[in-house]
């Protein structure tokens, strides 16, 4: 095995994971559950770039064995003292894996210093949402990616938007490049929740839900959500199950299309199968997704979904659904597509079902694990 820990082959595989923190969001949420799903069978060391942030940790089982190493600042200019700091720091595991922006200069140290320290393979992950790069993508960074990707052994996008930026803006090979989709617990969608399970909130006899699950921000667009169930049949009612600064805006618009006593904004909802189970139909009406993990648990819920086809939203969903995704910006076919599924019982639940099922065989937790478990494996020489 390349860059073999202590023990050699035959030993534990040592796994060393750098994240500029390790607070509670989604890549680090997704690090956890790898590390619950390999950690008997691996020893794995979390660098969080800022001690003090390490909340997703409280997610880790009891049992998996994660150590948390001190280790030298992943942020600012690539020094070369810095890197080779660096480099020698990862020295002694069985494998590297690398996160976002925030351990950028990991990944270039590993690129320089990698025959020097006879550092292990490097897997560097990519989810393009990270606080580093909130504004968005620049040429800078874009080509500094190119050189200090240069001796990685696999870069991990989970959508097929970053797939094409690591492509074409990185100029990454396409034997690197590798697509895993984030995986949810479908089978936990698949049971359907008490009428009250939202906290203020009772799903009533002969009530129909249309619903969402999104942060009350100016782009998710959700007034224009508002504005597109206004004509819908009395029994319907929308609920957005989310919390943020749109808040008043969405009431207002709601009043303003006189629909507020059918309009229910329960806050942020910290299991959403206990909405999504609760919901008839789904429904975004963001101006800009990537890779909206919400319509994945809409799908698990057995769901059909409406939206606007933007980002990764059409190639997420069953191709029955296809016909049922908007132009982006155009609230008139939004509010068509709702209405017709609105009134068609039968298709809500036939296309519910082939997203169901998509869901369950493309975005299953078990089928990511399954896939990253092979990856890393494969690079340890432990097919």
């Amino acid at each position: 095995m390349s860059g073999a820990g202590p023990g050699g082959s035959g030993a534990v595989p040592r796994i060393l994971h750098l994240h500029a923190t390790f607070d509670a969001g989604a890549k680090e949420q997704r690090t956890v559950r790898l590390i619950n799903a390999i950690g008997k069978s691996s020893r794995n060391a979390i660098v969080s770039g800022d001690p003090a942030r390490r909340g997703a940790a409280a997610g880790l089982t009891r049992g998996v064995h994660v150590t948390w190493p001190v280790f030298p600042p992943m942020r600012g200019a690539p020094w070369p003292g810095k890197l080779k700091a660096l480099a020698a720091a990862m020295a002694g595991y069985d494998l590297i894996c690398t996160y976002n922006w925030g351990a950028i200069n990991a990944a270039f140290a590993h690129t320089l210093f990698a025959d020097v320290f006879r550092l292990p393979p490097l897997v560097h992950h990519e989810d393009g949402s990270g606080e580093d790069e909130a504004g968005g993508l620049t040429l800078r960074r874009n080509y500094f990616r190119r050189i200090a990707l240069g001796r990685t052994a696999a870069l991990v996008v989970p959508s097929r938007a970053l797939e094409r930026i690591a492509l074409g803006a990185w100029a990454q090979p396409r034997a690197r490049v590798r697509l895993i989709p984030d995986g949810i617990q479908t089978a936990a969608f698949a049971r359907k929740p008490r009428p009250d399970a939202l906290v203020g909130l009772i799903k009533h006899r002969g009530e129909l839900w249309v619903g969402t699950l999104a942060p009350l921000r100016a782009e998710e667009g959700l007034p224009a959500l508002v504005r597109a169930c206004r004509n819908l049949p009395e029994a319907w009612q929308l609920v957005i199950a989310g919390e943020g600064p749109e808040r008043a805006a969405i009431v207002a618009e709601a009043e303003a299309c006189g629909i507020e006593d059918r309009v229910h904004l329960p806050g942020a909802v910290a299991d959403p199968a206990k909405a999504a189970g609760l919901f008839d139909l789904f429904a975004l009406s963001s101006h800009a997704e990537q890779d909206p993990r919400a319509v994945v648990e809409a799908m698990a819920a057995g769901l059909a979904v409406v939206a606007p086809r933007v980002g990764e939203i059409g190639a997420l969903v069953a191709s029955e659904n296809g016909p049922y995704l908007a132009a982006p910006g155009d609230e008139a076919a939004l509010s068509a597509a709702l209405a017709a599924l609105a009134a068609d019982p039968e298709a809500r639940h036939r296309i519910g079902e082939a997203n169901r099922a998509r869901a369950r065989s493309e975005f299953d937790e078990s089928r990511m694990i399954e896939r990253y478990r092979a990856l890393y494996w494969g690079l340890l020489g432990r097919r």
